[in-house]
């Protein structure tokens, strides 16, 4: 199937590759698929609704940026995934882009998580008030 997209224009997806957001997202609640789709040859991506083609979050891989990032999932949340292992899960955090990308920040307070298995995906809001919604991407390190 065919999308419009907020930074790649029209692109070819896969109804497989969907990710199913069974509540949407905080602020989009009826924002309920999205693709991702690679972002140049960096380590991000664009989480592009396939509903609404302005609709497009810059995201990495946190582990990438902040090796000792960790957190626990309440039991909830597992069910809504339909975790069974934790390697299925798929963690990925949302950026607010600044020019100087250098001034970049990452959401670790609320990251997005994907079971692998069924694309079953949820944004999660952690209670660990380490992580902060802007934490710089660059320069400091997050306390495990």
């Amino acid at each position: 199937m065919n999308i419009e997209t907020k930074y790649h224009g029209t692109q070819e997806i896969k109804r497989e590759d969907i990710l199913k957001f069974e509540s949407g997202i905080p602020g989009f609640p009826d924002e309920k698929e999205f693709v991702l789709l690679p972002l140049d040859e960096s380590t991000l991506s664009v989480m592009q609704s396939v509903k609404t083609p302005e609709i497009g979050f810059i995201v990495a891989d946190p582990f990438s940026f902040f090796p000792e990032y960790d957190f626990q999932l309440d039991e909830s949340a597992v069910g809504q995934l339909g975790l069974e292992k934790p390697e299925d899960a798929v963690v990925f955090v949302i950026l607010t882009v600044q020019d100087p990308f250098e001034k970049t920040t990452a959401n670790l307070q609320a990251p997005v998580l994907n079971n692998a298995r069924n694309n079953k995906a949820k944004q999660v809001i952690l209670n660990d008030f380490q992580y902060k919604t802007r934490h710089p991407l660059f320069g400091q390190k997050v306390e495990a």
